[in-house]
């Protein structure tokens, strides 16, 4: 069959890169695409918010599944448009897709159905909301400050002072965050170890992927501002069978009965941000799709065919798929552009990209465009370069020997992607998990 996959980044790079490998994949197409994906798919410029367009196409071009990479068109209800025309699509609709969209919804559906996470106050007032702060503010734990709405990644502060704390109130309700701004909440910050879960799920059905963790500051040793990731690894050690088991049973099985109990009709992916704490796994976030760069450690890693699990979650059929997992693990490091998550220069031209290839990485393109047939940067996130070894130290060194390999104007990357890794060491967590859970 035809597959469409929406979106333009190295999360939806990976995606079609593992989809290519199905032999039910007759050909792909990519909206809108980049240089890199047109090596797997074919791009077709369509916006990933024109959901009348994106929509046409699969009709007209007879769409076999329709992948949405990006949460912006979720959040939109481009599920549900595709589904009222008879298209199938794999991905939540927009009540789902709120989990997401509105970070009240998501901790509001957390506490009705028992999923640990970090206790929270809401406010549509700014004066409230900095009075709250004055009052509850512990300056040995510090406080999260968050725009309930979709801020492209950027309306979530961690502040550790009162002064960050209050900037971030005021930034949220000066319009900093467009709507996403109108109310705020304020949380307990959670300490511990962080660690990745997505699983599959199609309502009756959950079935977890391989583990990972993510990389949030643009420095090393978690150093700097937070962005949108700055590199990732799998599976992550922190994740033991036993807290797995225990993630399995206070998160994923109590989301499963959340969204049947709520009538929110499921299909796709669940994204649960864990913090491993001394109380066990709490949840910081909840997002309704693949993760980035998460995604781009996770999916090299992936033995069995995805276009065959993403079918049997759009069917309502996912207690059938068994995933098999490489033993190895992966590391991917995210090479971004001078200044980010700040301002940065475009249109600088990227070398090295097939040296690094002909190492044994893979390399995924998030911010590139052509110009004038060279590939250049323009995003702040351009590559995530993974490489996958006999163990972690083996991969990480892989995994930076290709990325020595590409350079342009300005780049810059950690240089301590998965070391939290060498110091937990945990053996358990590199064996793959080839599990699958339902309790309909």
């Amino acid at each position: 069959m035809d597959i469409l996959v929406v979106g333009g980044g190295g999360r939806e790079h990976a995606i079609c890169w593992k989809l290519s490998q199905s032999p039910l994949a007759r050909k792909i197409y990519c909206a809108p695409g980049n240089p890199g994906i047109s090596s797997v798919a074919e791009c077709v410029p369509i916006p990933v918010a024109d959901i009348a367009s994106l929509a046409k196409f699969a009709r007209e071009n007879s769409i076999g599944l329709t992948v949405v990479g990006p949460e912006v068109p979720l959040c939109a209800g481009i599920a549900d448009s595709f589904k009222e025309q008879g298209l199938k699509i794999f991905g939540p609709g927009k009540a789902a897709a709120a989990l997401e969209g509105s970070k009240i919804f998501s901790k509001q559906f957390m506490n009705r159905n028992g999923i640990p996470t970090a206790k929270f106050n809401v406010f549509e007032n700014k004066n409230e909301a900095l009075s709250h702060l004055d009052a509850n503010f512990d300056p040995r734990a510090g406080i999260v400050v968050k725009a309930d709405g979709l801020a492209a990644g950027k309306g979530v502060i961690v502040a550790k002072t009162i002064e960050d704390a209050r900037k971030a109130i005021e930034s949220c309700f000066s319009g900093e965050f467009g709507d996403a701004g109108r109310k705020v909440l304020i949380e307990e910050m959670l300490l511990g170890e962080e660690a990745s879960i997505l699983a599959l799920c199609d309502g009756n059905c959950i079935v977890p992927l391989a583990s990972s963790q993510d990389h949030k500051r643009a420095g090393d040793g978690d150093s700097g501002p937070n962005t949108g990731g700055m590199g990732a690894y799998s599976p992550a050690p922190v994740v033991t069978g036993s807290l797995m088991a225990e993630i399995d049973e206070t998160v994923l099985q109590r989301f499963l009965r959340g969204i049947q109990e709520e009538k929110l009709g499921y299909c796709g992916i669940i994204y649960a941000g864990i913090m491993v704490t001394k109380k066990g796994p709490m949840v910081l976030e909840f997002n309704v799709r693949f993760g980035d760069p998460e995604t781009q450690a996770v999916l090299p890693r992936l033995k069995s065919d995805l276009l065959d699990a993403m079918l049997a979650a759009a069917d309502g059929r996912l207690s059938g798929v068994n995933l098999l997992w490489d033993e190895r693990p992966s590391v991917s490091v995210v090479m971004v552009s001078g200044g980010y998550p700040g301002s940065y220069k475009k249109g600088f031209q990227i070398s090295g990209i097939a040296d690094a290839q002909a190492s044994g990485a893979i390399v995924f393109h998030a911010g590139t465009s052509l110009r004038d047939g060279k590939i250049v940067n323009s995003g702040g996130r351009v590559l995530a370069v993974t490489a996958l070894g006999r163990d972690i130290p083996d991969a990480i060194s892989k995994s930076y020997k290709a990325v020595s390999m590409i350079s342009w104007e300005g780049e810059f990357h950690r240089k301590d992607i998965a070391q939290r890794a060498l110091a937990l060491g945990a053996p358990e967590a590199a064996r793959p998990a080839n599990r699958q859970t339902g309790k309909p």
